[in-house]
């Protein structure tokens, strides 16, 4: 289930990125971020308890904000496959099981 959560996180950085860049209707890849975000959040909840979750929570809210700066730096694909890669790594790291998947 760690490998789920951080493959989804991921990939809801880069599919939603990718939707609001090929649309040009940019709320359709936030709608992405939430479907995506919130389907982490459930599973590693369930997996990681509420601590972890907020953690990976923060993860990927952050990769997300500095996506947009650093796209200015070194483009906009690299920037979302490259925070989207980075976040996953941290996710699948840290979301160990916890205290609730062992009740």
């Amino acid at each position: 289930m760690r490998l789920q959560i951080a493959l989804v996180g991921a990939l809801s950085l880069i599919l939603g990125f990718a939707l609001a860049f090929g649309t040009k209707i940019f709320w359709l890849g936030g709608v992405i971020l939430v479907i995506g975000g919130a389907y982490c959040v459930w599973r590693s909840w369930q997996l990681s308890g509420w601590w972890r979750t907020l953690i990976i929570l923060a993860i990927f809210s952050v990769a997300f904000a500095v996506s947009h700066p650093l796209g200015e730096v070194i483009g906009s694909w690299p920037s979302a496959i490259g925070v989207a890669v980075v976040a996953g790594v941290l996710c699948w790291l840290i979301s160990l099981p916890g205290e609730k998947s062992r009740a």
